[in-house]
């Protein structure tokens, strides 16, 4: 396995809108990358293109829930609300087609939602969410890492050392707030990926950040279930 990260600052993200549809022109930066690194990744191992493939996102549901968390609650508020589809359509549509997918996934996560889910985990007691060809991301940009100060100044780095970490390598990348050396704001994505794999992310990423033809076209959303 493979490390390297991928830095996306204004410029990366803006080249990256350039092939989101119109009528999707409101996504948030977290939803175009998404969709964009869960389709390069998929195209860059390779799986038959009637397997099925999931990107997980990591969202807070403390606003979701009715009456909201109280302000103050430390404990975790968090759903992991699915996207499925298989590679072949997730790779041979246009990116709109991986961002509705994020974009209703992320939708999903509503109060009736979150108390299904408390529902689900007592009876099930507590599953793991599927690993198999699955790509779970989760946004710390907003978790102030970048401002924790133990008596020596702000860290210059607040996150991750390597993407994939965990009991089960290669599954999880983390968006980090990150400066680059000319001195931009963005967000850094650590990811773990075979050798042969990276390389092909890597070319199919450039691809997208330097092709100068949008891509067009609207498919029909697949799929989306619970990730357990």
């Amino acid at each position: 396995m493979v490390h390297d990260s991928f830095f996306f600052g204004p410029t990366e993200v803006s080249a990256l809108r350039r092939f989101v549809p119109h009528h999707l022109s409101k996504c948030s930066t977290f939803e175009v990358l998404t969709a964009c690194l869960w389709r390069c990744r998929t195209k860059a191992l390779q799986p038959d293109r009637d397997e099925e493939v999931r990107i997980i996102c990591i969202v807070n549901a403390r606003a979701k829930i009715e009456p909201p968390l109280p302000t103050g609650y430390y404990g975790n508020g968090f759903a992991f609300p699915v996207a499925v589809t298989t590679a072949g359509k997730l790779c041979e549509n246009p990116l709109g087609y991986a961002l509705e997918l994020v974009k209703k996934a992320k939708n999903d996560v509503t109060d009736e939602y979150m108390r299904s889910l408390a529902d689900l985990l007592v009876i099930r007691g507590r599953p793991h969410f599927t690993v198999v060809r699955s790509y779970l991301v989760s946004d710390v940009t907003h978790a102030g890492f970048g401002n924790v100060d133990f008596g020596w100044g702000k860290p210059a780095y607040g996150g991750p050392a390597k993407g994939g970490v965990g009991a089960i390598p290669g599954v999880a990348s983390f968006y980090i707030p990150y400066k680059n050396s000319k001195g931009e704001d963005g967000i850094v994505l650590p990811i773990c990926l075979p050798a042969p794999a990276m390389k092909r992310f890597a070319e199919e990423l450039d691809y997208l950040l330097t092709n100068n033809k949008p891509i067009s076209g609207h498919q029909q959303s697949g799929l989306i279930v619970s990730s357990l």
